[in-house]
């Protein structure tokens, strides 16, 4: 299902709630606050486990904390904001009130701003960026700050029961590593509901710009960062033992005057690019000819060019005895053979 979203959106507010501390929920490692931990050396493992390690954390949490500061930066919350929604809305389809619940990479907390306190009675936000956390939106729950790293989860086992996260773990180096920390933290019937950027998300500007580079320099470098394909969702959620699964997919399309405009906005949200091997010198004859391509490949007839961002939606439950399981291999009564001796009523048996 494809939708489309006007740049500049106004959001939503609720009125604001009295924030509580909790500190006690937090591991014994990282008490009261969890700051990101010191970035590796280029092509090292970032957590020991083996993972690649293709993005700079630091770099993406200086570019947040921008992105904060910026005296106009709710204009670019246009996206998060719908997204955000969307999330919420997968919440109240649980259709249960969760005691305590925990958003990951919350930025200005675009989930929370939506639910109410019927829904969730208490409410972590974690960041890694502080100036984020600082601009949150105001909400009626009761809520508790903690600025840290969402590849290293500063809480105990079994505290939450619920995790979100929106728009955050595709800037994860180790992504099946932070699935398993998300599980870890959730208690037994926990429910994790999450929404990341992937897929084909920005295939206009990337052939753009690609195109525009070979054209004026004889090759291309990657500007856009790799994103998660959602066929190997479900395999990482399993993986991180999560069950009861259910992944789906939404286009989100938004329409701007033109190439500029599309990657002020991207760096407005905090989203630009902090791969390693990006290149950081993009020349101004390459951009010129990125937004000629832009608009004869895509532009539409009143002159604006599209932009699409392809959201996974994802939400998986953490194992309990009380969930439904399916039956034991052999139990059937019956089989799909025994369907062929069963005929089917005449034309005159029918009513």
């Amino acid at each position: 299902m494809s939708s489309g979203v006007c740049r500049g959106v106004l959001q939503r507010l609720w009125i604001a709630g009295s924030s509580g501390s909790w500190s006690r929920i937090l591991s014994s490692c990282c008490r009261l606050r969890a700051g990101p931990r010191s970035e590796p050396r280029r092509g090292m493992s970032v957590s020991g486990r083996g993972s690649m390690n293709v993005f700079n954390r630091e770099m993406k949490r200086r570019q947040k904390n921008w992105a904060a500061s910026l005296e106009d930066g709710n204009q670019y919350d246009y996206l998060r904001d719908e997204v955000g929604s969307r999330v919420a809305d997968r919440v109240y389809d649980v259709a249960r009130t969760f005691p305590l619940a925990l958003e990951v990479g919350c930025g200005k907390s675009h989930i929370v701003e939506h639910l109410s306190e019927d829904v969730v009675e208490r409410l972590f936000l974690m960041d890694v960026s502080e100036d984020s956390l600082k601009q949150r939106r105001p909400s009626e729950i009761p809520t508790h700050c903690v600025v840290a790293d969402e590849e290293f989860l500063p809480f105990k086992e079994n505290t939450f029961d619920l995790v979100m996260s929106s728009l955050s773990l595709h800037w994860i180096n180790d992504l099946p590593g932070a699935l398993k920390q998300i599980h870890q933290v959730l208690k037994p019937d926990g429910v994790f509901i999450g929404a990341m950027v992937g897929g084909e998300t920005l295939y206009e500007l990337r052939c753009s710009l690609q195109l525009a580079e070979t054209e004026r320099e004889g090759g291309f470098s990657p500007h856009i960062s790799p994103y998660t394909a959602v066929t190997d969702l479900g395999n990482l959620l399993g993986q991180a033992g999560f069950n009861m699964l259910t992944v789906d997919v939404d286009d989100v399309q938004v329409h701007y005057p033109g190439v500029i405009e599309v990657m002020t906005d991207l760096q407005g949200m905090g989203e630009s690019n902090c791969a390693w091997n990006r290149r950081s010198l993009l020349h101004r004859d390459t951009i010129l000819a990125a937004a000629a391509i832009y608009k004869e490949m895509y532009g539409t007839e009143d002159g604006s060019i599209p932009a699409t961002f392809q959201i996974h939606y994802m939400i998986g439950w953490k194992p309990h005895e009380s969930q439904a399981k399916p039956a034991k291999r052999g139990s059937a009564t019956a089989s799909f053979g025994d369907l062929s001796k069963i005929s089917r009523p005449t034309d005159a048996n029918q009513t």
